[in-house]
């Protein structure tokens, strides 16, 4: 019997994985994707994101997980009267490929055993237990102390144990190769409801110009982002010569209040399945720091599910406040999240 399962090898998953591995905990990570892994993200890691990698891996993110330009020095919001707002901060630029799965090995070296191309597809909780069905090259039944549900929106413990609705934001966003008027060195968010109906945004990897828009509305995607690149091309001076890829991806659409789900019996949860998501889709400090708050939870009060419950509301209490706030001044400057203003 393992300890922990962890499910999803991203952010919070891995975390969770390390700090348990040495806590000394018997610890399986599974991800469902072969490693390394691929999402769509704008990759870009804000200070707080480097504070804690510091802070929990103990040293810098490799350069091998970067892109050019290697450096990003903050974002650039133009709000819904297209007036522009800049904030400068340190950051990297990375491929969230090459990032998660550095993070991934760290905590396979601290002792957890990883399984990749497995999905966990049902648990059952028993009597000090639980279950989990796993599927992969092999399919069997592992049995665990606990589950740490770090799936990302798309998983589906949370919705079989729950059995909630999904509410998900896409996105979409292409990669090309050609030139605009901008610097490459910041992310930058387009707030504007004639863009998108949540947020559009530009920035820049290898030297390919990526682009994107995200819809409550699937049907409009095409529309959205045909307005976007008119926009960028009237604006920026956007041309693009060289469609190289495009990708649709989802986000859990965050509602006001920034409901957090904490887990279920012997299921916790962590990352954005949890809820913990801030403004623009930036999940990966807040899934770090829910995968480390969790992780420590399970680890301190191993034999009393209340006290990990207790720990893990209370030590992400500052999380949830800083979200609640980051939403807030988004819905500040955009009245397509005003209804997040507290």
């Amino acid at each position: 019997m393992y300890d922990v399962i962890v499910v999803g090898a991203g952010p919070a998953g891995s975390t969770a994985a390390k700090v348990l591995a040495e806590r000394g905990l018997h610890v399986l990570l599974v991800e469902r994707h072969k490693l390394p892994r691929y999402k769509s993200c704008s990759g870009v890691l804000i200070q707080k994101t480097m504070d804690l990698v510091r802070r929990y891996y103990g040293q810098d993110v490799p350069l091998s997980a970067t892109c050019t330009p290697v450096e990003n020095r903050g974002m650039i919001f133009t709000d819904d009267k297209g007036r522009e707002f800049r904030f400068e901060q340190g950051g990297l630029n990375v491929w969230r490929s090459s990032f998660d799965n550095w993070m991934t090995e760290q905590a396979a070296a601290s002792g957890a055993e990883v399984r990749d191309n497995t999905s966990a597809i049902s648990c059952e909780e028993q009597p000090g237990s639980i279950s989990v069905t796993l599927r992969g090259e092999s399919s069997c039944t592992e049995q665990a102390r606990y589950v740490i549900d770090c799936e990302g929106v798309t998983g589906v413990l949370k919705r079989q144990i729950l059995r909630n609705s999904r509410d998900f934001i896409t996105t979409f966003q292409t990669f090309n190769r050609g030139t605009i008027q901008l610097d490459p060195h910041y992310f930058y968010a387009y707030l504007q409801p004639e863009l998108s109906e949540y947020d559009a945004w530009f920035n820049v990897k290898d030297e390919m110009l990526v682009l994107g828009v995200s819809v409550k509305d699937t049907s409009r995607i095409k529309q959205f982002y045909q307005r976007f690149i008119s926009y960028m091309e009237t604006h920026h001076g956007l041309q693009i010569e060289q469609q190289v890829k495009a990708e649709k991806w989802l986000m859990p659409h965050i509602r006001p209040g920034c409901s957090i789900t904490y887990g279920q019996g012997r299921v916790l949860f962590a990352g954005e399945i949890a809820g913990f998501l801030n403004p623009m889709g930036e999940g990966i400090s807040a899934g770090m720091e829910s995968g480390y708050c969790v992780a420590q939870a399970v680890a301190n009060h191993f034999d009393a599910l209340d006290m990990i419950y207790a720990d893990y509301q209370r030590d992400t209490q500052q999380l949830k406040s800083y979200m609640e706030r980051q939403w807030n001044f988004v819905g500040r400057m955009a009245g397509t999240f005003s209804e997040m203003i507290i």
